[in-house]
């Protein structure tokens, strides 16, 4: 399995002690990956705002600070390591094992961060900035630069702010399946108008935000 994901990444380590400790949670000892998480972080960052930058030179500042804080997100990397099976390869402690912890958004977001981190260590930056890129370029391929770039809770509070109305409020409605596979089912609820939508993910983030989207759709009309 760990080399099928070094084909999927693109990248075979040399070391291959570094790749093991970029796959090892704190809960499994403490050679563990959090040190490189916080390397792979900021070469993450650099390098999509780089592909940012050259994929669209005529968008301000504001606009690609908002375009990278959407591609960085935590729900964007859980889906790419996701894809790239990272939690069967995760070193793990035995209660993280039994509650489903490798897959877990927050653990796998932060296991491909600690890939990033080990191939900075590994082979330099120009390196690691050609596995993100080939990861991430087809995601920066998608982006319409007409659009905001804001989330859909952003969206909603600026909408209502703009018309001096009340700011929205989020309930947890239900929680269901088991921990490694949760569905969150969230309400947004408005004072003025007076209004509640609902919506789902597998988050409560993501659910947040499908509730907060559903509002829009209705406040624009």
């Amino acid at each position: 399995m760990i080399q099928r994901l070094q084909q999927a990444l693109g990248y075979t380590f040399s070391r291959p002690e570094l790749l093991l400790q970029a796959l090892t949670h704190r809960s499994s000892g403490a050679a563990n990956n959090e040190r490189l998480e916080f390397l792979g972080d900021s070469v993450l960052n650099c390098a999509v705002a780089r592909a940012l930058y050259d994929a669209f030179p005529d968008l301000p500042e504001g606009s690609l600070s908002r375009l990278r804080a959407n591609l960085v997100r935590q729900e964007t990397l859980a889906d790419i390591a996701t894809a790239l099976k990272i939690g069967d390869n995760l070193r793990m402690g035995e209660g993280e094992l039994k509650s489903g912890g490798f897959r877990r958004p927050s653990i796998l977001a932060d296991a491909l961060e600690s890939l990033f981190g080990a191939i900075f260590l590994e082979a330099g930056f120009d390196a690691a900035q050609r596995v993100v890129r080939g990861l991430f370029d087809p995601l920066v391929a998608q982006i319409d630069p007409r659009a905001s770039g804001k989330d859909a809770k952003t969206q909603l509070q600026e909408l209502l702010q703009s018309r001096r109305l009340p700011l929205p409020t989020y309930q947890l409605v239900s929680t269901e399946g088991e921990a490694h596979d949760q569905s969150f089912t969230v309400e947004c609820v408005l004072a003025k108008p007076a209004l509640v939508t609902r919506g789902t993910g597998k988050s409560r983030r993501a659910a947040e935000q499908d509730a907060a989207h559903q509002a829009c759709g209705v406040l624009q009309k």
